[in-house]
């Protein structure tokens, strides 16, 4: 019989409807009934693709005995993180306080009214049991203190708490940025810090930004070696292509295997950028097949794109992805069998578990051809494995991330199809996600969800419709880009000259988020500063501006104590620092010319150029092409600084001596 999550449209919530746990999503009716049986509540947050929530479900709630406890003693609450990172990011500070440490799936118990009291992650069976117990104990014996703890952990966390003020960070901050991250990193791996180890997509953004803005050979070569070392080892898929969410190990060997959006979109950004800046065949190839997968595994139906796919297949992680000897040589035959092996590094005592191996590839192959066919015979003969479960819901914020991505590469790798992707995935936004200015987080066959975007949303689609405006020159993007800034400084400023993570009018918490660090992705404060920039480069209004400045802020005191959480607003602030420049292409769309003139400007313009397409005879509703006529009939780049600019060039050898 299915609980009362049969209805939710999370996929997350879904994997628990038939649980003999009485679940009950977010909302006033469970803490209502909370209240009315004067019993604690216990929030369970987790995600889709989580493979230590599926561990949970398994061990716990699929368990009639734990159901039972859980039932009897506590109103029961589960939470999607990625639908309601608002209930997850007040939650998980508590368990951060409290345990000093975080992580999903997260247990928190309550109150009635939602105050935290007691906190973990993932427990066992046993261990789970006699927590509830415990807990239903003391719940009843020494209520009084119970509710004085939650109280407490309400006070504290709900504190007024200013940030320290700091000017917008200049070139020493940033210099001194790159010269923390130098301190902590692996000279022998690549990346930063040791096992478990993350994907550094932000920072990979920020130290290439560095080098194009300075020349500095360490920023390009850390980046250089990072993206070398991720692509050639096992959190990248070497067949199907992506990256998984990260290693478990500090030489990128073994994955966590589950394969998000965000990850994909940010680190095929900036594989095109490395590419950009060095022309390295491999950058171009990651950056090609980990969109390509995107589309193929992840675009819905309505043109956006899902979440995740799980880490697990028939109940064991990686198992889809995995390969023994045996098994290369039953595909491949005996040769290709023992050559693959060699090639990909796959070993009779394997590197991962029950004997099995990650796919690496640590060197180019010395026969291209005979790779291309193995690896072809591999991957058909892997679609006939069981598959790992998708989450199908759009997140806005994520989509965002892969229109940026999606528009940025199908521009400079000459791959229209991908802009074309970019175009229907922000027509799904549009349509679905966004009514006046605001946003909801997230849909589900092409029906949107009831939460309320949070900053990241807002900031993230924004960067990416102007992404996609300078690669297209469609005007609407940047209008509606501009609605959703206009809603950031309305109803998310903090006053401060920063934002918190939640509108002004969204659900009141006990306590209201505000965080300028990056996590897996760009944190929301950062990426509404660099929208933020990049429209006022379009527009010439001073408040977008200042309100980016503003923003920036965090990044000096960040610069040198936490650079690895403050990639995405050090890549601003480079932004920052360049002007940024402002780059008007005017010439009729079909003419050769003013294509090869717009490719010149998207190839060698600095990383967060302001860009605008135009075919001269009108604004379309985009200020930095007012007055910017053709020259002689002929297609002409207007380059701009504070909408100041210089004599417009006709030529792309002008136009790279001027950018130069």
């Amino acid at each position: 019989m299915s609980n009362r999550l049969a209805d939710a449209t999370s996929p997350y919530l879904l994997q628990h409807a038939d649980n003999p746990v009485d679940w009950q999503p977010w909302g006033e009716e469970a803490f209502a009934e909370a209240r009315r049986r004067q019993v604690p509540i216990l929030v369970s947050v987790g995600y889709a693709a989580c493979h230590w929530c599926h561990v949970m479900a398994h061990e716990s709630f699929e368990d009639q005995s734990t159901a039972d406890l859980m039932n009897a003693g506590f109103v029961n609450i589960k939470v999607d993180r990625e639908e309601r990172p608002d209930v997850d990011a007040v939650y998980m500070e508590a368990t951060q306080a409290m345990t000093g440490q975080g992580g999903w799936p997260m247990t928190v118990f309550t109150t009635p009214d939602g105050a935290p009291f007691y906190c973990g992650t993932y427990f066992p069976r046993e261990h789970f049991q006699r927590l509830l117990q415990g807990v239903s104990r003391a719940w009843e014996q020494e209520r009084e203190g119970v509710v004085e703890q939650g109280r407490r952990v309400v006070e504290a966390l709900s504190a007024p708490r200013s940030l320290p003020k700091a000017a917008p960070p200049g070139p020493e901050v940033l210099d001194t940025a790159v010269a923390a991250l130098a301190r902590d990193y692996d000279d022998v791996n690549g990346g930063y810090g040791s096992a478990p180890k993350f994907p550094p997509s932000m920072v990979q953004s920020f130290l290439l930004a560095h080098h194009a803005r300075t020349g500095e050979r360490r920023s390009l070569d850390a980046a250089a070696h990072t993206a070398g070392a991720m692509a050639r080892g096992g959190m990248y898929d070497q067949l199907g292509g992506g990256f998984s969410r990260y290693s478990v190990d500090a030489a990128w060997v073994v994955p966590h295997f589950e394969k998000m959006l965000y990850d994909n979109a940010l680190l095929a950004r900036a594989y095109t950028r490395l590419w950009r800046a060095t022309g390295d065949d491999l950058a171009r190839r990651v950056a090609l097949e980990t969109l390509d997968w995107m589309v193929a595994d992840l675009r819905t139906a309505e043109g956006g794109f899902a979440s995740a796919l799980d880490a697990d297949s028939e109940g064991e992680e990686g198992r889809y992805y995995v390969w023994t000897p045996e098994q290369l040589r039953a595909v491949l035959g005996d040769d290709d069998g023992a050559w693959a092996a060699d090639l990909y590094g796959v070993t009779a005592t394997g590197t991962f578990e029950h004997g099995a191996s990650v796919l690496q590839l640590r060197a180019d192959p010395d026969d291209p051809d005979r790779h291309a066919r193995v690896r072809s015979a591999l991957l058909a003969a892997r679609a006939q494995r069981v598959r790992p479960e998708r989450d199908d819901k759009a997140v806005a914020a994520w989509n965002g991330l892969a229109i940026a991505a999606l528009a940025e590469a199908g521009a400079l790798l000459d791959r229209p199809d991908l802009v074309d992707h970019a175009r229907a995935a922000a027509r799904l936004l549009r349509d679905v996600h966004m009514h006046d200015g605001r946003i909801l987080r997230t849909s589900r066959d092409g029906v949107a969800g009831g939460s309320a975007g949070v900053l990241e949303d807002y900031g993230d689609v924004a960067e990416g419709l102007l992404a996609l405006h300078a690669v297209t020159g469609e005007p609407e993007w940047v209008t509606l880009a501009g609605g959703l800034l206009d809603t950031v400084l309305v109803h998310f400023a903090d006053g401060e000259g920063g934002f918190f993570d939640t509108a002004d009018d969204s659900e009141a918490l006990f306590n209201r988020p505000r965080d300028p660090t990056d996590n897996v992705t760009p944190s929301g404060w950062f990426a509404a500063a660099g929208a933020l920039l990049t429209y006022a480069g379009l527009t010439g209004t001073p408040r977008y501006r200042q309100a980016a400045e503003a923003a920036l802020s965090p990044v000096t005191l960040l610069a040198e104590k936490a650079a690895r959480f403050a990639g995405w607003g050090l890549t601003v602030a480079e932004t920052l620092l360049s002007g940024p420049l402002e780059i008007a292409v005017v010439g009729p769309s079909d003419d050769p010319r003013t294509r090869e003139l717009h490719r010149t400007a998207l190839h060698h313009a600095p990383f967060g150029t302001a860009v605008t397409l135009g075919d001269g005879t009108a604004d379309g509703g985009v200020p930095l092409l007012t007055d910017r006529p053709l020259v002689d009939g002929a297609p002409a780049v207007y380059v701009c600084q504070g909408f100041t600019c210089d004599l417009p060039v006709t030529t792309p050898e002008r136009l790279r001596e001027r950018l130069r």
